[in-house]
């Protein structure tokens, strides 16, 4: 009987856990966080691919100044997140044989920081800006082209083939 005594003048043991209250509170609270953490984050996502938009045209800018002022043919190379400028080492030429610096001492004049970038480039290969500044569909300079560059989650860059004038 003493036994039976005891259990019962034992004190009862504590429950470990949180309460329903305290779940719900956690729940309120992560929820009104989210609905204002999720935009800020959505934003800058989107400031990184204006970021890699406003690259792309300073470096097809760059190519075509470069065609006109050096008197070379410039050669434009667009990946999915990076722009890549060679040059001729003499004029006239029909190739790219040598590197043109960027601002990172290599030829790529431009990279994405958004990993998920797509870009593409219609119609699709390498974009030659003739020492005239004119944009062709070869190296030879035969044929004007026109080129349109569609980065994703931007407006898309336009590329005269006449004049070079990038928009």
């Amino acid at each position: 009987m003493s036994e039976t005594c005891s259990d019962t003048l034992r004190p009862p043991r504590q429950q470990a856990g949180f309460t329903l209250n305290e779940l719900v509170i956690v729940m309120v609270i992560g929820a009104i966080l989210a609905a204002f953490a999720i935009p800020k984050f959505d934003a800058a996502l989107s400031l990184r691919d204006d970021a890699w938009h406003d690259s792309l045209v300073s470096a097809l800018r760059i190519a075509q100044k470069t065609a006109v002022s050096h008197r070379r043919l410039v050669c434009v190379t667009v990946a999915n997140t990076s722009v890549t400028l060679n040059v001729a080492s003499a004029n006239p030429a029909s190739t790219c044989d040598s590197a043109l610096m960027g601002p990172g001492g290599t030829s790529t004049f431009a990279t994405a920081s958004n990993s998920q970038t797509t870009t593409g480039v219609s119609p699709a290969g390498v974009i030659y800006f003739q020492p005239d500044g004119r944009v062709t569909s070869d190296g030879a300079g035969a044929t004007s082209s026109s080129r349109t560059l569609t980065p994703s989650g931007v407006s898309a860059i336009s590329v005269l083939g006449e004049t070079g004038y990038v928009e």
